[in-house]
């Protein structure tokens, strides 16, 4: 009966720790694609990465000379730069210069003049992009028929004079040549709505999935710091699967090449543009070890219980407590281990967490232990250090004023949460056998 009882009172904490853990999986993939998609720098680092990976920039290469060859009669145009004799070779000549041009394109848009327009081009798409679907343009934003097109013709003219023709060409190539299209006239209204649902489920899923682990940590009375452990292996777990999700899509995009040849650049497509996931994905995972660890510090473990021990007199100060705090937010900030961190309003969130962190473990330590001094520190660790060589740590139970002691010291722990019943009774069987 006390079993099913116990197991009554866990299930829903558990419940909504683990819907928890389903809803952050779930904001990872919004956080990423919220930052992938409606934030014009992500969207242009991403863009200038893609040119700088040579599958990708050989795909590009091909294309622009087939918009070349498709919008301009290449073979006419060398044909009247020929002397009448020679003008049968602008057939074979036109060919030649086709598959001679994609290698000339490859290292035309390694320059940084290309790279730039490349650059400026995305920016400009994404920008229109943005204020077409967020209605912010008003009637300065225009789109060529009615889409947004990402406008390559810069880089197509570029093209056109690596094959010595001058600029004649350029006078050739339509106003539409070398225009991918972004967004679709008979598309806005969908794309409205996207990107307003979008921006809305990255926040509603992100407070959804902290609040539940939160609550349910709340609701775990008695077992408060197994529920927090469970939810930093919830964390973990997000954000393990979101990597493994990203890798089984990632096959799915490169299995949609026609050809062999094309599956390069996809790959390397697929893993540029979701490498802001992989930081999300990241992100939570190691928020997650950090949530498992402050579990364990807070636990009845002999490495737990001795660390606790040593740090107990500099945490009584806050002087070194907040000291310590302070250097390691130092380096937190100055490294980015995390995209929060990189940002001024989440890392002041993350930092305010981290300090309510230390007071916890600074309160908790003053009362497990009141009496402890920095002199002790060092003679305990030598202590322990040699209770475990020995083997003793795990076997020897204290005995005379040490046993009543530490029976009380168990006993807070239990009234605190920090021992649920299960483990205060073995804890007591320990000291007490």
């Amino acid at each position: 009966m006390a079993s099913d009882r116990r197991a009554r009172r866990r299930a829903l904490p558990l419940t909504l720790i683990t819907v928890g853990s389903v809803l952050a999986f779930l904001a990872i993939f919004a956080v990423w694609a919220n930052r992938q998609l409606l934030d014009t720098d992500n969207w242009t680092d991403t863009s200038t990465q893609l040119l700088e990976n040579d599958e990708i920039r050989g795909q590009l290469s091909i294309y622009l000379i087939d918009q070349l060859y498709a919008n301009v009669d290449v073979q006419a145009e060398l044909a009247d730069t020929l002397p009448p004799r020679l003008q049968p070779l602008a057939g074979p000549a036109a060919g030649a210069f086709q598959d001679l041009g994609v290698r000339g394109v490859d290292r035309l848009l390694e320059r940084p003049g290309a790279q730039e327009l490349w650059e400026q081009a995305n920016r400009r798409a994404h920008r229109r992009l943005l204020q077409v679907v967020e209605d912010s343009g008003g009637d300065n934003v225009s789109t060529a028929g009615g889409n947004v097109t990402l406008d390559l013709k810069g880089l197509l003219e570029q093209t056109q004079a690596q094959f010595g023709v001058g600029g004649r060409l350029a006078e050739r190539l339509p106003a539409d040549a070398a225009q991918l299209t972004i967004l679709k006239s008979d598309e806005l209204e969908l794309a409205q709505d996207g990107v307003r649902f979008l921006k809305a489920l990255a926040i509603i899923l992100v407070i959804l999935a902290l609040g539940l682990m939160a609550l349910g940590v709340y609701l775990a009375r008695g077992w408060r710091r197994e529920a927090l452990r469970a939810a930093g292996f919830g964390l973990i777990l997000a954000g393990v699967a979101a990597l493994v999700a990203r890798s089984l899509a990632g096959g799915v995009v490169v299995g949609l090449a026609d050809t062999a040849s094309v599956e390069p650049a996809l790959e390397n497509t697929w893993s540029i543009s979701t490498s802001l996931l992989v930081e999300a994905a990241t992100a939570t995972l190691l928020y997650g070890i950090v949530v498992v660890f402050a579990a364990w510090l807070a636990g009845p473990t002999a490495w737990a219980t001795s660390t606790r021990r040593a740090l107990a007199p500099y945490l009584r100060e806050p002087g070194f407590a907040y000291g310590g705090l302070a250097l390691i937010v130092l380096l937190l900030v100055a490294w980015g281990p995390t995209p929060a961190f990189r940002k001024p309003v989440l890392a002041l969130i993350l930092i305010a967490l981290l300090a309510v962190g230390v007071e916890a473990l600074r309160r908790h330590t003053a009362r497990e232990f009141p009496n402890a001094n920095r002199g002790d520190t060092t003679r305990r660790w030598r202590e322990s250090r040699a209770a475990r060589r020995s083997g003793s740590a795990r076997t020897a139970p204290p005995a005379g004023d040490d046993r009543v002691s530490e029976l009380e010291r168990l006993s807070a722990l239990h009234d605190s949460g920090v021992l649920d019943d299960a483990e205060f009774k073995a804890q007591k069987a320990r000291v007490l056998l």
